[in-house]
């Protein structure tokens, strides 16, 4: 995939100024494309669009489903303008707030949407109750075991599966049946649940396509053992038939950064089957997968791509990673699988990290642009790779920071660099102007030769420390920032367009761009 000379921003729904506590698919969303378009930018990343829960710190690579959609983000507003929905707020919204309150927004919508089921089953004209039934029709691959698995998770009071009674923990197929009659009505709600979020969905994404904004969705690689996924699709995944319990679980090895590596304890997927071919459920499922998110978005960034090459397999009985091994992964096949059956594989390449050749190769061999973060540039080796002057690969995107890094001034000013190498990275910028170093780092991006620059939404604005999005390796505090409405100001807009316009991200529009003001 070619990516054009062009520029973006990183900013997920759930950071929008929505006034109900968080970002919503409502009228915030639509006027925060019209801010992307006025502003010059053709790119809007979100992070994944899947639920959230408590118990997993709501985080959005964290999710119980890899294809349905985090209701969270449904707009109380646009569904009460439905004939059918009497349904209203339970109560008026305070102040504004620069942090969302996940549990008392999910209390006020769950509570509304309630309302809102019964007002659908009892008033909906027939036209929307079979645009419904068509939507469970067509999604039924994943959104009949979606909808049980929340059903049972919320009656017996936990997500993990593996808590619940054996037989349906298990997925027997008497007591999945029986299950499913017993909760019909917790499972048709959790449908119709389902049925808003991606109405309202593919509403925004029509509205930004309009506006000449393409969405970048994201998927990171593994999925959580105690989500509807590894539930419905044991065969996918390395676990044991007896137990449901993974035999081996995801990882990185022990680096320079950690003795004893990472176990981040995701199930491994089941890759080959006893012949060494490509497992045939693995590889439709990852199909099915792709495709949904393909109907939703333009481009789709998959976390950890190197896994695909290669990945770290630990003992699932090991505490550390020490033990594991590298495991060869799907590579070429797996991709010629899915071009095969999908077409053009619109994808973005999360390449971080120590890099081997082989994934490289992988990558290159796909023609998939990777990615580069500024923040990671600056370790006074003039060979880093991230700087500037050594991006070979135009068709990559060059992010000054992500949703795990520090917001750039606050990396810069407070937290991440000592002052020798404050004066290291002045020097690179060619500036002795210490003030507003979000602009001058994003301008330093601008005028690099990478296809695309994506900035997060608090570098624009020139947020420090206190307002990033995650701080890798802490449970607690993640996942809440968003905007307040009035946080990008119409000059900030005015300045990064000029911006793109002079780095030719932006071609000219007729106006007079070239004028000086």
């Amino acid at each position: 995939m070619k990516l054009p000379r062009s520029c973006g921003v990183l900013l997920h729904i759930t950071s929008l100024p929505g006034k109900y506590g968080i970002g919503t698919l409502g009228k915030e969303a639509r006027e925060f494309a019209d801010l992307l378009k006025e502003g010059g930018q053709q790119f809007w990343q979100v992070l994944p669009i899947g639920p959230v829960v408590s118990p997993f710190g709501h985080s959005p690579y964290a999710s119980t489903s890899t294809f349905a959609g985090n209701h969270l983000m449904i707009s109380m507003e646009s569904l009460c303008e439905e004939e059918w929905c009497s349904a209203v707020p339970d109560d008026i919204p305070g102040d504004e707030a620069h942090f969302i309150d996940f549990e008392t927004s999910e209390r006020r919508l769950n509570t509304f949407l309630e309302t809102a089921f019964r007002d659908f089953e009892m008033q909906a004209a027939d036209d929307v109750r079979a645009e419904f039934e068509v939507f469970c029709r067509e999604s039924s691959f994943w959104l009949d075991d979606y909808a049980l698995y929340t059903a049972l998770a919320l009656h017996f009071k936990s997500y993990n599966w593996l808590d619940w009674d054996t037989p349906v923990s298990l997925r027997e197929p008497e007591a999945i049946s029986e299950w499913r009659e017993k909760l019909k009505d917790r499972v048709r709600f959790h449908s119709f649940v389902q049925f808003i979020f991606f109405r309202q969905w593919d509403d925004l994404h029509e509205y930004c396509s309009v506006q000449g904004v393409q969405l970048i969705g994201d998927i990171p690689i593994y999925i959580t053992l105690e989500g509807a996924d590894a539930w419905s699709n044991p065969g996918i995944l390395d676990l044991c038939e007896k137990t449901g319990r993974p035999l081996s679980v995801a990882g990185v090895p022990p680096d320079y950064f950690s003795e004893t590596g990472q176990r981040w304890g995701n199930p491994l997927y089941r890759w080959r089957d006893a012949a060494g071919h490509l497992n045939e459920e693995t590889a439709v499922w990852w199909k099915e997968r792709l495709l949904h998110l393909k109907k939703r978005v333009d481009i789709v960034r998959i976390d950890h791509f190197r896994g695909f090459e290669s990945y770290w397999a630990i003992p699932a009985d090991e505490e550390t990673a020490v033990n594991g091994e590298w495991v060869e992964g799907p590579g070429m096949e797996f991709f010629t699988r899915l071009k095969h059956d999908l077409g053009d594989l619109p994808l973005i390449a999360e390449d971080l990290g120590v890099i081997t050749p082989e994934v490289k190769k992988l990558r290159d061999g796909l023609g998939l642009p990777g990615m580069k973060i500024l923040q990671f540039a600056f370790d006074f080796n003039n060979k880093n790779e991230y700087l500037p002057h050594n991006i070979e690969n135009h068709n990559c995107i060059l992010y000054t920071g992500t949703h795990d890094n520090n917001t750039t001034n606050g990396w810069f000013y407070e937290a991440e660099v000592d002052e020798n190498g404050q004066k290291y990275i002045m020097e690179y910028i060619g500036s002795e102007q210490y003030s507003d170093f979000h602009w001058q780092l994003i301008r330093l991006a601008y005028m690099s030769v990478a296809n695309l620059v994506i900035v997060p939404a608090q570098d624009i604005i020139g947020y420090g420390e206190a307002f990033r999005m995650n701080k890798p390796g802490t449970a607690n505090g993640n996942w809440r920032w968003k905007l307040t409405s009035d946080a990008i100001t119409e000059d900030m807009i005015t300045r990064i367009r000029r911006m793109a316009w002079i780095y030719r991200r932006i071609e000219e529009t007729g106006e007079s761009e070239a004028e000086v003001t």
